[in-house]
């Protein structure tokens, strides 16, 4: 096992803090739990009794959503393994431990590798002191009491900033009295965003979003990055405008309570865990038939592409445009195509690709253009069955809000990855949001709409399997996987429309085994 560089050529940060009591010990690693994962290292140090182990067990409980879980010294068993919200935990005691060999029998590189690794007396073996990780050391304070604890925070390389954030955290919690409150991870989405929900003294509760500003990636076409050709939202600038605005078209999103725009941090309002799905994982028609009135009443306003974020600045809505719709499809030849489908992308199939694409989305070019919420479903939709009409859907992820055609969050709606929708289901909500259009307009084109949704679902669908392909071999999640059978099911309805027969003669041909049934 080898592990380097050494600390001493690492970036590092530290965090000194003090507090009265194992509750105190328990709110700092709270504090810190926000911004862990799998494959991280947090090693506890400090002598007998200083409380390791408390803080470990706050740790796992925080991060398992189980406050009353049982966690005990592993010192015996030397290694314990827990299921958490987001990841496997592995709390390791290397006492007992001699030699690296003898990490190497527990299974220790291998439980690295996906867990995320808490150990109690690391300085024992060794064998951690060159590895980039989280060391928190805690002392005893007795000239403040008993129960009083200094604890040391000190990131090595990439935690260096990991510290940075939690203090920063930290200090805006205090700032807006939320500071020493239970903090809970709310197990989030694809992104690299996090969630926590803040308990308040009165049983009630808000909800922490932790989004730092993302680094803009490599230059992958004209000098830009993909994340800016798509046109997805770098910073919380986006959520805090768009939020705004959607209350006030009179749709439940989240109020914001407090905000640090440059830190990315935002307290905001809590809708809820009640979704619009059974246990089951269907659709509860009820809701879903709200979740449409929703995208009408929001469709039949004429919304602004600029809204305010401060007092001072503002922010503006990107267009859905050809660019941005391309790059995104394309997602299935980079990732899908040879990931997946175990396929050689060669110039002639990408061309071919690209060039029916293009045409087919040109006539999207006359659609009349709206909101764009771009993650308009069941994940994203809390049922608020004490509010009226269209509130009674609330909206909590729409920060990569574009200007395009209303049939993409409709068919976002219906064509669902993480639900089975039969299709008479989604033909009936295709149909009820076709005649509220109508109803408010009779110039509405159906026949045009329908055009637009299948066309919006094939390329919704086309982008999904490039994205679970390459949250699978990229970013180590597989579980989205198993959703392809579904998405490659809604694509296959979609090309069924006789508009995109020519899209579908190339899935035939290159895909084969993805089209069939």
């Amino acid at each position: 096992m080898v592990l380097a560089p050494h600390p001493s050529s690492l970036p590092r940060a530290t965090w000194t803090l003090s507090v009265e009591d194992e509750a105190g010990t328990a709110r700092i690693a709270t504090a810190i739990a926000a911004s862990l994962k799998a494959g991280q290292i947090v090693t506890l140090s400090g002598d007998l009794g200083a409380g390791k182990t408390a803080f470990a067990r706050a740790l796992i409980r925080n991060l398992t959503g189980d406050p009353a879980l049982d966690v005990p010294s592993p010192t015996f068993t030397l290694m314990q393994l827990y299921d958490g919200a987001s990841f496997p935990i592995a709390h390791a005691d290397f006492y007992r431990v001699n030699s690296a060999d003898e990490l190497e029998e527990l299974g220790f590189d291998e439980t690295l590798e996906r867990a995320l690794l808490i150990v109690e007396w690391a300085e024992r073996v060794g064998v951690l002191d060159g590895a980039e990780r989280l060391d928190v050391k805690l002392e005893l304070d007795p000239a403040r009491g008993p129960q009083a604890r200094r604890i040391i925070l000190t990131g090595y390389g990439h935690f260096a900033d990991g510290i940075a954030r939690s203090q920063r955290i930290e200090d805006f919690l205090e700032r807006n009295k939320r500071g020493g409150l239970r903090r809970v991870p709310v197990q989030g989405d694809a992104s690299t965003r996090a969630y926590e929900r803040i308990v308040l003294p009165d049983g009630g509760s808000e909800i922490l979003m932790i989004a730092p500003k993302r680094p803009d990636g490599p230059p992958v076409r004209a000098g830009k990055s993909y994340s800016a050709i798509a046109h997805l939202a770098e910073s919380v600038h986006a959520f805090v405008a768009i939020a705004n605005g959607l209350r006030a078209q009179g749709l439940s999103a989240p109020t914001i309570f407090a905000a640090d725009l440059e830190a990315g941090l935002l307290l905001t309002e809590d809708l809820g865990t009640e979704g619009v799905i059974d246990a089951a994982r269907l659709p509860i028609r009820e809701r879903y038939d709200a979740a449409i009135d929703a995208l009408l009443h929001l469709h039949d306003e004429t919304l602004p592409d600029t809204l305010p974020v401060t007092a001072s600045e503002t922010y503006t809505l990107p267009h859905y445009d050809m660019d941005a719709m391309l790059i995104e499809v394309e997602l299935l030849l980079d990732w899908y195509v040879s990931h997946i489908a175990r396929t050689e992308v060669s110039g002639s199939m990408r061309g071919h690709f690209v060039r029916l694409w293009r045409e087919a989305l040109g006539s999207l070019a006359n659609q009349p253009k709206t909101w764009v919420l771009r993650d308009y479903h069941s994940p994203n939709l809390l049922w608020l069955p004490q509010r009226e009409g269209a509130k009674r859907i609330g909206i909590i992820d729409f920060q990569d809000a574009l200007i395009g055609p209303a049939a993409y969050d409709v068919v976002s709606l219906t064509q669902d990855a993480r639900i089975t929708m039969d299709e008479a289901t989604e033909l009936a909500l295709f149909a009820r949001y076709v005649m509220g259009r109508r109803k408010a307009d009779e110039s509405f084109d159906a026949a045009a709409f329908g055009h637009a949704y299948a066309l919006m679902g094939a390329q919704r669908a086309t982008k999904i399997l490039g994205i679970f392909a390459r949250l699978d071999k990229r970013d180590g999640k597989p579980a989205y996987l198993k959703l392809l059978p579904q998405i490659a099911a809604y694509l296959r309805r979609n090309l069924r429309h006789e508009s995109l027969a020519d899209l579908a003669v190339w899935y035939d041909t290159y895909l084969p085994a993805l089209m069939k049934e």
